[in-house]
């Protein structure tokens, strides 16, 4: 849903992965992009599990793989696109809380401990599931992570960010 987003990246990369140029379209979000697949005028999406898991689960959609490289616990049927024979294709969308530049250290680390332990109740991980996701591992809950993680998805995502510039004319 819409230009330079995770799903667009998906697609491009897929675009690549196989070889072929399709013609994308730029929705408002996956609420419409779901309509018109369910209605046949669209032949594919990429989306996040957290959005398709319903219509998945309901079959209503085929869903051909997921696109981390190991399989989710919530979807375990589905394959990684990586054992269906693209090799590399690793996409997994990930939320970081921010704060302010300038946010004392000490309300960083209050911040970040109440998120760890929201992440080791027992109803947050089922609707985890129910949302067709795992949640990170604590040690990767971590402001260190964060900042690490974040500059090398920059780096990873610069050369796909330059040629969606040409999908945005």
């Amino acid at each position: 849903s819409g230009l330079g987003s995770a799903s667009h990246f998906c697609g491009l990369m897929f675009m690549s992965a196989i070889g072929l140029d399709l013609k994308t379209t730029g929705y408002k979000g996956t609420g419409p992009a779901m309509n018109d697949l369910l209605a046949g005028k669209i032949d594919f999406m990429c989306d996040q599990t957290t959005n398709t898991t319903p219509q998945i689960r309901s079959n209503k959609v085929k869903a051909y793989g997921i696109t981390t490289p190991k399989r989710i616990a919530s979807l375990p049927e589905l394959p990684p696109l990586q054992e269906e024979g693209l090799a590399g294709f690793d996409l997994a969308v990930w939320h970081v809380l921010y704060a302010p530049a300038g946010t004392p250290k000490e309300a960083i680390e209050k911040l970040n401990d109440a998120l760890r332990y929201a992440l080791m109740d027992t109803s947050v991980r089922a609707r985890f599931n129910d949302l067709g996701t795992d949640p990170a591992p604590l040690e990767k809950v971590t402001p260190e992570y964060a900042r690490t993680h974040l500059e090398t998805a920059i780096k990873q995502w610069a050369p796909i960010i330059k040629k969606a510039r040409k999908y945005a004319d």
